[in-house]
């Protein structure tokens, strides 16, 4: 396997050069590369130094689709190693509702027109620690309840009627960009933006969600605006970027964009 390979090439005695390691990495895929991060500080700096080499450039043509690297969809991820990150942090096609399903680009949800039914998805991947951010846009429109929050992988990703799923129990949090209201364990959790007239969601617009499991927050940006704080006080558990959704055939694009810039 990769680790004994890893052993055996980074003994003291053969020091690959940097561009040989990078050719050989080039074929590898992110669980290899993981391994071989750890074997000695060159192969770390050779893996990590440039988010922009050609390991992290032909893992995200092999792992990306075409149209996720050709439209905008990862436009505010500049790297490629960033990009890989990304696919790797998208909705999950196996944690969502059955009336939903991920588009071939790999980051968009699309909703099909079930009546009587509020449909979500959760991520591949969680959060326990650390600072995280997200973006989140909607595709077509919102219906009467559209929510972006996080959610506990307890939380139910489908429901009869058309209700704020995101919210509806002690086990996800979410702000409904239709009314502008926080809701945590069925109920409102007052109105966000805090500030009077605030701007209803626009379709298409983009939406930063910050979660930092250290002061235990989740805030929200639009349009690179601090909106504030909208939940304080989340509990010590694996929390999992997530949306809910009524509106038939509506699309909504989730992109993990790494730590928070400001940190």
């Amino acid at each position: 396997g990769p680790g004994a390979a890893a052993a055996s090439w980074g003994g003291p005695g053969w020091r690959l050069p940097g561009r040989v390691l990078e050719l050989v990495f080039s074929y590898l895929e992110l669980r290899e590369l993981r391994s071989c991060a750890l074997v000695c500080k060159l192969w770390h700096r050779v893996l990590h130094g440039d988010e922009n080499s050609e390991v992290w450039r032909s893992l995200a043509a092999r792992c990306l689709a075409e149209e996720a690297l050709r439209t905008d969809i990862l436009c505010n991820v500049p790297t490629y190693k960033g990009k890989v990150r990304a696919f790797h942090h998208a909705f999950s096609t196996n944690d969502c509702s059955r009336n939903v399903y991920i588009k071939k680009n790999g980051f968009t949800l699309h909703r099909n027109p079930i009546a009587q039914s509020t449909d979500g998805a959760r991520t591949k991947i969680g959060f326990s620690e650390g600072r995280h951010a997200w973006e989140v846009w909607w595709e077509g429109p919102l219906g009467t309840v559209a929510v972006i929050g996080i959610a506990t992988k307890r939380a139910a990703m489908q429901c009869q009627g058309y209700v704020a799923l995101l919210g509806s129990d002690d086990q996800s949090w979410g702000w409904n960009l239709v009314d502008n209201n926080l809701l945590h364990n069925g109920e409102v959790n007052g109105s966000f933006p805090q500030c009077n007239n605030a701007p209803k969601y626009q379709i298409g617009e983009r939406i930063r969600v910050i979660l930092d499991m250290e002061d235990k927050t989740l805030a929200f940006e639009r349009g690179y605006e601090f909106l504030g704080v909208a939940f304080r006080g989340l509990p010590k558990v694996c929390l999992y970027p997530a949306v809910s959704a009524v509106y038939g055939n509506t699309e909504v694009t989730l992109v993990y964009l790494g730590k928070p810039l400001d940190g």
